[in-house]
């Protein structure tokens, strides 16, 4: 079992240029000013997470009125999970403050919280104090390491209430189980595991139940989500071009997959506008080793018929120079939060804006 494979995404934490909330966007070909679209599907943009190194994939409550999210503070190496109030006030902890934590969300009920750790690592002393030790000789010598995940072995996927009190381990197979997101109707979660040797994509009941595994590729296949109807999982993949993400559905009876993009670039993330047939993902081209990838987000509208799901062309949604990934819309798709560097520090941070769909596919 590969217990030590690192997926390299996207370059977060690469120096990347400053973006405002104007409506002027940089040229990357000839460096000249143009008028952004972001004004066409985003207006009252702004940030709502700050006083951590870095923070990012949220996602909403089902009443639309907190956020879920994971953030690195200073005092600690790695991510854990946070909720707060989008009216306004502080973050609170939610996983226990130890080991490595991600991909939480919210029960359609709004009862429950689900997120990954590893904090049953058996070994979690040693796993922190070396990540402690690699942090603080980079700080020293200046390195700025290009964003990676690590598949730690320790990670299972977790259920607790609101406050964080954890009611079920869900998993507890050998291997990383993480990226898990519940069905609409809370009856099933979706979820990425490696443990036939590489990770692909997974259904289970919601008291872990009955798992089936629906991809079997060679490659990294996850970040499931189910659709609105509960028909279909969209995830990303990189079995085409290993570190190369690109977005596939397929159906939840594990039939019917189907590859969405095909770009020399990396296409991840993807998420399902609530009531719409549109998918939104973040992309970036990387045909030209010169340039810099720059992550944008990108959106497309689908139609199934008689089992076969097709798009359109993909639409344009951000253009910002800073990296704008994981997208996500609020229950009602009125607005649409993300994870961005356009912040004064380059550090990224949750963004989000009231979100206009257009009025044509």
């Amino acid at each position: 079992m590969e217990t030590n494979r690192t997926l390299i995404v996207l370059c977060l934490i690469i120096a990347c240029s400053p973006a405002g909330h104007g409506i002027l966007a940089a040229d990357a070909g000839s460096g000249s000013q143009t008028e952004s679209i972001e004004g066409e599907f985003l207006s009252n943009i702004r940030q709502i997470t700050s006083g951590f190194e870095k923070a990012g994939e949220g996602y909403f409550s089902p009443d639309g009125a907190q956020i879920i999210y994971q953030a690195i503070r200073t005092e600690y190496p790695f991510y854990q999970i946070y909720t707060q109030p989008l009216a306004g006030g502080e973050p609170t902890l939610i996983s226990t403050g130890r080991g490595r934590t991600t991909c939480s969300y919210f029960s359609p009920d709004g009862k429950h919280l689900l997120f990954a750790s590893s904090h049953l690592d058996p070994n979690i002393d040693k796993t922190e104090a070396d990540a402690i030790r690699q942090a603080e000789e980079d700080r020293k010598s200046g390195v700025r390491r290009r964003y990676s995940w690590d598949f730690d072995p320790y990670i299972d996927i977790f259920e607790s209430d609101l406050n964080g009190n954890i009611l079920h381990q869900l998993t507890n197979t050998k291997g990383y189980d993480a990226e898990g997101a519940y069905s609409k109707d809370g009856k099933q979660i979706a979820f990425c595991s490696d443990r036939d040797g590489d990770p692909d994509i997974y259904l289970m009941n919601v008291d872990g139940s009955d798992v089936k595994q629906l991809t079997n590729a060679p490659g990294y296949d996850g970040g499931p989500f189910m659709s609105p109807d509960q028909k279909w999982i969209v995830f990303r993949s990189d079995r085409e071009k290993e570190h190369f993400l690109q977005i596939y559905v397929i159906g939840t009876d594990g039939t019917n997959e189907t590859a969405l993009t095909a770009s020399n670039g990396v296409n991840w993330g993807p998420y399902w506008h609530p009531t719409e047939p549109f998918i939104i993902w973040s992309g970036a081209d990387h045909s030209d080793p010169r340039a810099r990838p720059n992550y944008d987000l990108w959106m497309v509208h689908y139609e199934v018929k008689d089992g076969k799901f097709t798009t359109g062309e993909p639409m344009r949604i951000t253009d910002s120079s800073a990296a704008d990934v994981l997208p996500v819309f609020s229950p009602d798709g009125s607005q649409l939060m993300w994870t961005s560097t356009r912040t004064e520090d380059h550090s990224s941070q949750l963004f989000i804006a009231d979100f206009k769909l257009p009025t044509k596919p």
